[in-house]
């Protein structure tokens, strides 16, 4: 089964170590059971536990310290295919464990990715004594618009800097190792001539004199700091990267780290299928079990199917991560992807699920609780939807229209480093970016929704090239986001699709052929929702209206289909998982 399900884990890796890595994992947390994690929950309990687990047995060391830097321990490495699972089963038993280990990872790309063999080394020893770390880029008045940052390192005579500043939203800066910290290196009132000049990336130590915790800027068991920096003395030998470096690092950083999100949102949402379900078979109204009502089975296929979805897409994208090059950067498609689509599809998942257990969801005692309220940070941390909406349009012209030649991608899950992730260079030219003819995966499976979805596209296409034609229109459209955002969500449908597809034809019973059929159903119905909203928006000309029209189209109906996802996919796992007491 592709769902994690931690009683029965048997997945099939590639070293002991990773194996054992896992299931460690998921041993600490069926001990602490689901009682104890529901009240640090309410009570706001600081992880000290979790944290105190993966210091002793050396989790972050293992899985975040590139192999160079490991001593030549092939457990030591950052191996984008097993940080999946970790995210995924960190997911599944709490947002706030997660949290800890995706601020360290934001945390740690600057460090990796410098050329400070100091602070590399000096990091790798923090890690084997259970440091966790930060991520000081965003500020209070100016939110992750980094070109505004008033963080400053004032020059001495003596060579040295003195920081000074704040910094807002920064987990885990409270107990951080090091805090990474992006700044601009200029004297106060000094004038910028250059907006990539002045910047500095650089570390600092949460445990330092001049370093001031001013508060957790949420009520939650995670520590999101608001720190600052009071004439903190730097060295030259504590900066990571300066000018337009410490800028690609900072984009590159956000790179590694977006993908994680949506394997939070996957983790949660299974959880909190399994716990759904396993009330729903078990409930009796009106003389019937919950599950016997046909709105319930379509809510609970629909959930699955968008779950599902969600999986094979991220592990689809990994592989375009582990094969990255200066060459092919298609992976810059696919991490905003999974960090947007992904955790807006945990929203559905979730709001299905919710719906049929309705004020079940409500309850102290339930996972779902939380499901339910963890579920809506995703989409709106590393960027918000809009902001990864608008890195994904650049890509549209060329994935649809002037494709690339690329050899075919396996699936890749060896153990390996993935040294690309700290050498992926400048950040620019992302409209040059090609991508592979998006109609090799529709086309290498007949089956009758993909068939109305292909159709789909088609149209699409003919609104994109009746776009362009129309430059006085074109050029009003480009300037209203809204009209922008909802074209690319049919943009992202497509591609979304394609890695779906890609995920079935080479992980032989991940997904089976029912199943991406059924997928497809909602994916038809996505398209059309899509389609009407944007025949609806003031700027759609009559030819874009006439198109729109022509995409709303309805999924092929299969009532035998349903009735065997239903039967031998969703409805078994009402009994397939309930967490440790």
């Amino acid at each position: 089964m592709l769902l994690l399900n931690p009683k029965k884990h048997v997945r099939k890796y590639k070293d002991e170590k990773t194996k054992e890595i896992m299931l460690e994992t998921i041993d600490f947390f069926e001990k602490k059971g689901r009682g104890k994690l529901k009240k640090d929950d309410h009570e706001r309990t600081w992880y000290a536990d979790f944290l105190e687990f993966q210091k002793e047995n050396r989790i972050f060391a293992r899985l975040l310290t590139p192999a160079q830097y490991g001593g030549g321990d092939e457990e030591y490495r950052w191996d984008t295919f097993r940080n999946c699972e970790f995210n995924e089963i960190l997911g599944f038993y709490g947002l706030c464990y997660w949290y800890t280990w995706q601020v360290s990872i934001l945390g740690l790309g600057p460090i990796w990715i410098s050329d400070n063999e100091v602070v590399k080394k000096k990091t790798a020893e923090l890690l084997k004594e259970g440091g966790i770390f930060g991520f000081g880029l965003s500020e209070k008045e100016h939110g992750a618009d980094i070109y505004s940052t008033e963080m400053l390192l004032v020059p001495q005579d003596d060579g040295t800097y003195l920081a000074n500043g704040r910094k807002y939203y920064i987990g885990n800066g409270n107990e951080a190792a090091l805090v990474s910290t992006l700044g601009k290196i200029k004297k106060p009132g000094e004038v910028e001539t250059d907006k990539y000049k002045h910047f500095v990336f650089f570390v600092v130590g949460s445990k330092h004199g001049r370093y001031e915790v001013i508060k957790n800027v949420v009520n939650s068991q995670s520590f999101v700091a608001e720190y600052g920096l009071n004439d903190y003395p730097i060295e030259e030998e504590d900066i990571l990267s300066k000018g337009r470096d410490a800028w690609d690092m900072a984009l590159n950083t956000v790179n590694i780290g977006k993908y994680n999100l949506g394997w939070a949102s996957i983790g949660i949402c299974t959880h909190a299928f399994y716990e759904a379900i396993r009330h729903a078979a078990n409930r009796n109204l009106y003389g019937k079990f919950v599950t016997d009502f046909t709105h319930v089975k379509q809510l609970f296929v629909d959930a699955y199917c968008r779950l599902t979805a969600m999986k094979a897409f991220a592990l689809r994208a990994s592989d375009y991560i582990r094969t990255a090059s200066a060459e092919d950067r298609r992976y810059l498609l696919f991490t905003p992807m999974v960090k947007m689509k992904v955790t807006t599809q945990g929203e559905e998942v979730i709001d299905n699920l919710w719906d049929v257990i309705a004020a079940k969801g409500f309850e102290k005692d339930m996972y779902f609780e939380m499901a339910a309220r963890d579920i809506r940070a995703l989409p709106k941390l590393e960027g918000t939807v809009h902001v990864n909406m608008a890195l994904i349009i650049k890509f549209m012209r060329n994935y649809f229209f002037m494709p690339g030649d690329f050899p075919d991608i396996p699936v890749v899950d060896d153990v390996r480093n993935d040294d690309f992730l700290f050498n992926q260079g400048a950040t620019k030219g992302l409209g040059n970016i090609q991508f592979d003819d998006y109609n090799k995966a529709y086309d290498s499976v007949d089956l009758p929704n993909i068939n109305v979805f292909k159709q789909q596209i088609g149209v699409l296409k003919d609104f994109l090239m009746a776009s362009a034609s129309d430059a006085d229109a074109a050029k009003e459209q480009a300037k209203d986001i809204d009209f922008l955002l909802i074209l690319g969500e049919l943009f992202t449908l497509v591609a979304y699709g394609q890695g779906i597809i890609e995920f079935h034809n080479l992980n032989e019973g991940g997904i089976s052929s029912d199943l991406l059929d059924q997928i497809f159903d909602f994916m038809v119905r996505d398209f059309t929702k899509f389609a009407t909203q944007l025949y609806s928006k003031p700027q759609a000309t009559e030819k874009q209206m006439e198109l729109c029209l022509k995409m709303i189209m309805k999924p092929v109906l299969d009532k035998e289909r349903f009735e065997r996802i239903w039967t031998e996919e969703v409805y078994p796992l009402k009994d397939a998982y309930e967490m440790n007491d």
